[in-house]
Parts: C-alpha cells; sequence; structure tokens
C-alpha cells in the first residue's frame, strides 16, 4: 500500500495560502526550500495542510533520526513540560541536563575521563569548542576546510567554506582562519590516483603548517567526520588518521565537527566510530533530541574545564524538555537493534542509487556516502563532471509533485541528499526510489 497520498495538486491551495502569509511576514534570508505547509508528521511521513501525504527524505535536515514524532520522545516531552519546562541551568541545576551530559561523556569515543557542555544549536556549539580549544590551549588560531558548514552565527560563518549561498553580505568575518583542501576523491585531478590525491591534500595540509600558520599557534581543527552541506564526503580515513597525529604531535587539538553527520545518522552514533579515531572534542547536534533545540560539546574533561565559570551556557542552554527529548531519543539511537536497522536502512537506499545511477551514467557522477548518510552527484557531462544545479532543482521539484520531498547539499548545489527517519519501512524506502526514479526521467526531459 502507498504511503504518499495526494489529494490535492501540490503544493495545494491552503499551502499556497500560508506561504503567502510567511513570504509577506518572514525575513527574505530566511529562505524556505519548498512550497509547502506542513501540519503534521509520523515517522518518515509528513501530512501538510491540504492533506496531502509526503514522504520526507529531508528529515529536517539530518535531525529526526529517530522519525517524526517518536512516541517516546513524545511521552518525555509531555512529562517534562507538566513538570518544569524551563529553569536556565545557571540558576539552578536539575536533573535531565545533568543526564544528558553523563550519556554523552559514556557514549563518545575515548577511554578516558569526559565533560560535557549543552547548548541551542548546531553553530552555538561549534563556537563554544573553539571557545574551549582556545581557552586550553592559549592559542587563537584554526583550521578548516574547504566544502565544511559550520553554522551562521559570524565565527562559524568565517569558517564555513561555501561563501555565495552563506556569506555573501554578511562579513568581515573573524581572522586567524585558515582553510585548507579537504580530500573530494571525484573531483581529483585526472592524471592522479585516489591514494596520490589524498597524499597530494596530506601533503597539502603539512604544507601549510610551515606556509600559512605555525602549529604553535593553532588552537583547533575543526572537520566534519562526513561534510554535510559540502556533499556528503566522507573523510578518507588516511586523511583523518594523518590529522589526528599532527594534532597530537602539535598540540592542536582535533574537534570532529558530528552536527550533522552524528546521533546515528552513518550507522554508528558516531561516525568517528568508523574510523577508530578518538577527537579531542566532539560537536553534536540535530538528531541528538529528536527534533527539539539541542546541541553540545563532550571533550576530556581537562579540556573542557578550561573556560572560566560563567565563560560557557546561555539562557536556553540545555532546557529541560530538549533534554528530556533527548535521554529519551538517545536511548534509541544508542540501541544495537536500531544502528543495525540503520546500516540495512543504508544498504537498500545505496543499491537503488547505484541502479538509478546505472540507468542515468549521463547525469548521476556518483554516489557516495557512509552507512546511511547518501548523495547523489549531478553532472551536465560524465567526463567534464561539469556541476548541474539547475538538473538538481528540477529533480527536486519533481520529486515534491510526486509526493517525496528531497533537498540539494554540495559546494555546487548539484547534489541530491537523503536523510530519512532511520525508522523508515523498506516498503518506504522502495516507493521513495520509484519516485526518485520517475523525477529523475522527467527532469531530464524538460
Amino acid at each position: 500500500m502507498s504511503t504518499i497520498k495526494l489529494v490535492t495538486e501540490v503544493p495545494g491551495p491552503n499551502s499556497v495560502a500560508l506561504v503567502a502569509r510567511r513570504d509577506a511576514a518572514v525575513s527574505r534570508g530566511s529562505a524556505r526550500l519548498t512550497g509547502i505547509a506542513v501540519a503534521s508528521g509520523d515517522g518518515a511521513t509528513v501530512t501538510d495542510v491540504d492533506g496531502n501525504t509526503f514522504l520526507d527524505f529531508a528529515g529536517g535536515i539530518g535531525t529526526l533520526a529517530v522519525g517524526h514524532a517518536p512516541p517516546a520522545v513524545v511521552d518525555a516531552i509531555r512529562d517534562q513540560a507538566g513538570r518544569l519546562i524551563h529553569m536556565c541551568s545557571i540558576v539552578s541545576t536539575y536533573a535531565p541536563y545533568v543526564e544528558v551530559c553523563e550519556r554523552l561523556n559514556a557514549c563518545v569515543p575515548g577511554d578516558f575521563a569526559k565533560k560535557t557542555t549543552l547548548l541551542n544549536s548546531g553553530a552555538e556549539a561549534v563556537e563554544t569548542a573553539v571557545k574551549v580549544a582556545r581557552a586550553y590551549t592559549g592559542r587563537h588560531a584554526l583550521i578548516v576546510f574547504e566544502g565544511a558548514y559550520h553554522g551562521r552565527t559570524n565565527l562559524t560563518l568565517g569558517m564555513t567554506s561555501k561563501y555565495a549561498l552563506f556569506k555573501s553580505g554578511f562579513g568581515p568575518f573573524p581572522p586567524e582562519i585558515y582553510r585548507l583542501p579537504f580530500p573530494n576523491p571525484y573531483r581529483r585531478p585526472a592524471s592522479m590516483s585516489e591514494d596520490d590525491y589524498v597524499q597530494y591534500c596530506i601533503d597539502q595540509f603539512d604544507h601549510a603548517l610551515i606556509a600559512q600558520v605555525a602549529p604553535q599557534a593553532v588552537a583547533a581543527v575543526v572537520v566534519e567526520t562526513v561534510q554535510g552541506e559540502g556533499g556528503f564526503l566522507p573523510l578518507p580515513p588516511r586523511f583523518a588518521a594523518h590529522l589526528r597525529a599532527r594534532c597530537a604531535e602539535h598540540g592542536m587539538l582535533y574537534v570532529a565537527d558530528e552536527v550533522q553527520c552524528g546521533m546515528g545518522r552513518t550507522g554508528r552514533l558516531f561516525a568517528v566510530e568508523h574510523y577508530g579515531l578518538v577527537p579531542d572534542l566532539l560537536v553534536s547536534g540535530k538528531s541528538i533530541a529528536g527534533g527539539m533545540p539541542l546541541a553540545a560539546v563532550t571533550g576530556r574533561a581537562e579540556i573542557m574545564d578550561a573556560p572560566n565559570p560563567g565563560g560557557l551556557g546561555g539562557t536556553y542552554s540545555g532546557n529541560p524538555v530538549a533534554c528530556a527529548a533527548s535521554l529519551a531519543a538517545i536511548d534509541m539511537l544508542d540501541s544495537p537493534a536500531f544502528q543495525a536497522r540503520a546500516v540495512e536502512v543504508g544498504q537498500r537506499i545505496r543499491r537503488q542509487l547505484e541502479r538509478l545511477q546505472a540507468e542515468h551514467p549521463e547525469v548521476i557522477g556518483e554516489v557516495r556516502g557512509l552507512g546511511p548518510m547518501l548523495a547523489i552527484e549531478l553532472v551536465r557531462d560524465p567526463v567534464s563532471r561539469e556541476p548541474d544545479a539547475a538538473l538538481t532543482n528540477l529533480i527536486t521539484a519533481e520529486t515534491l509533485k510526486r509526493g517525496l520531498i528531497t533537498i540539494r547539499a554540495g559546494l555546487y548545489s548539484n547534489c541530491l541528499r537523503f536523510l530519512p527517519a532511520l525508522t523508515i519501512q523498506d516498503e518506504q524506502i522502495d516507493e521513495g526510489m520509484a519516485v526518485l526514479a520517475e523525477a529523475v526521467t522527467a527532469a531530464r526531459a524538460v
């Protein structure tokens, strides 16, 4: 039986009316990717204000690994909201805040004492990780990478790579941020093998420690274990190991930004677990609280204790309701059964994406990702590999009008990323992939 149920055109009249009100009332800079207005969600689906039910392969841009409105999370929110909605962790201590920190200290890789601080958003958590690193090392410089997305605050915008979409008109940005190449094997020079290319990127990193900034000035190397907005590019293992070794050698902190790729998204609770890699600080967010606003920085206790009391935190950081939701979400995400199912979801989606690539080799340049965190890259030509952002936009429009929500990614905005609830059923995966196949064919015919 089909999950998708469309009773009006997409967008329907009620969505059109509500979106028109949004456009009149909301800043133009607060972008929207679709023209639908959603009323409710359940698992891997959402229903709009016209009664149309969609499969959601955007998942709140990676926030809904446990799905829309999972009963355990909903119950935890209701229970907590009936007892304490807000207190402010600066003013007083409450159990859910402490319990989330204890769970993260136990879950984050590393056989050493750890501490955690809670924030509201991924960007705030990345910025907090930088503050912690600077306080601990007494250094100021940061190394980040091309293709990175770290947030929309001024500091994290300075760390973010994609200029035109995120940064235009918002400078100046903070100094002492050094951006280096991130290995993208699909876009390596044609004359290089993949191994040679990864070695080239390693050599560029080492060269930068002489030509751009001395390692003794670097507080932290901040890197996404799998680039999210950059197009779902996993760190090559040899490159990751080299970064970790150089950080240890020079006293630079290795900061893993796992806001999008953490919390079960790759089939492990944290993506660094695929690498056997232990960061000094790990930033988590998005799916950490089942859709509630929460993020965290977890790391070595002596590092986390470096900032002065009062240097971290905020009014809503670690809100009791968000923390209660997080405890319920982490119970799901950290279970072996959930992670095993996430792996199965990734395998099923990858097989169908690879089949689609075989049917459209002229435009689907690559299927890539780690576990169920997957994307396809759209190109104008398989030889030149020229990015095709226009085709990407056409495909997202075609999937939407057929009842499947998809969104783009990539430095060139030419990737489709797939972030469904990891509780999705096999039949729903198959239905969504069938819609995607129709959409690709229809978009190519435009």
